[in-house]
């Protein structure tokens, strides 16, 4: 932990979209925690009345602050969302996730103890199938998930061995150069880039871009494989009709090398 300030420095960010189960079991996975943010915020791309409902409930015994940041809903804009929240946030240093996801317990622990300055993380995830995901979120009780639970897919990813994952950490290399899912940065070198580009409107391309234009700029990567472990809940794969326009400008400004982005941000600041 000598690697960051104190915990207290670190802001947890939460995606969610409509679906108050697994974002239930997501928080309850957030406060038991062996090491906790000093905040949590829900970046809330639109949801309901029920998943509002949920927070209020949850805030009043949850361990951190717990900050509901909500944006109108007009179709998939998970960049902006993610800027909005980046904006609100108080902590140097930012932990992101998905609200489907169910964390290890030493989730937290691990990215804060794999920081670095002048760098930021990308972690993976373990898939859950249909049957247990639907399980899960029908009894919304957090589970204690490990590597020989039925129902994973991708299981060797439920492994944590952390001497293994710090010799892998500056040298795993993956074709997909990061999740917005799991990694975290400081939040000095996601500003210095402007965030997120919110061009990126439909599934995908946001994250990866985010990425190289933080490594265009100097900040290097480091991979967390056999740490910070994640179980992602089930879905169907939504919101695809922007897919090859996001994918085409996400060419573009890895072709231009692009440290900046428009729309990012600073709109928010």
């Amino acid at each position: 932990m000598n690697s960051m300030k104190p915990v207290q420095a670190a802001s947890m960010i939460v995606s969610t979209y409509n679906r108050p189960a697994a974002l239930s079991l997501c928080l309850q996975s957030i406060a038991k925690q062996t090491v906790l943010p000093g905040e949590v915020l829900v970046g809330d791309d639109g949801s309901g009345e029920e998943t509002l409902r949920l927070i209020e409930e949850m805030k009043r015994n949850f361990p951190v602050p717990l900050v509901h940041v909500w944006q109108e809903d007009r179709g998939f804009r998970l960049a902006k969302c993610r800027n909005r929240t980046i904006a609100r946030s108080c902590g140097e240093y930012i932990i992101e996730i998905d609200g489907d996801l169910i964390l290890h317990r030493r989730f937290v622990e691990d990215h804060l103890s794999f920081a670095r300055p002048g760098c930021f993380l990308k972690g993976g995830r373990v898939n859950l199938n249909s049957k247990l995901t639907d399980t899960l979120c029908r009894s919304r009780t957090l589970p204690h998930i490990h590597f020989l639970t039925p129902g994973l897919i991708r299981r060797t990813n439920a492994i944590r061995c952390i001497p293994l994952s710090r010799r892998l950490a500056s040298c795993y290399q993956k074709k997909r150069i990061a999740l917005g899912c799991n990694m975290s940065f400081w939040k000095k070198d996601c500003l210095a880039v402007n965030g997120y580009d919110e061009f990126f409107e439909g599934w995908g391309g946001e994250d990866y871009d985010f990425a190289d234009r933080m490594i265009n700029r100097g900040t290097a990567k480091r991979h967390l494989k056999f740490s910070a472990i994640a179980y992602h809940l089930w879905h169907d794969d939504l919101h695809m009709q922007h897919r090859e326009k996001n994918f085409e400008h996400l060419r573009l400004n890895r072709q231009q090398k692009r440290t900046w982005c428009d729309l990012g941000v600073n709109q928010y600041s």
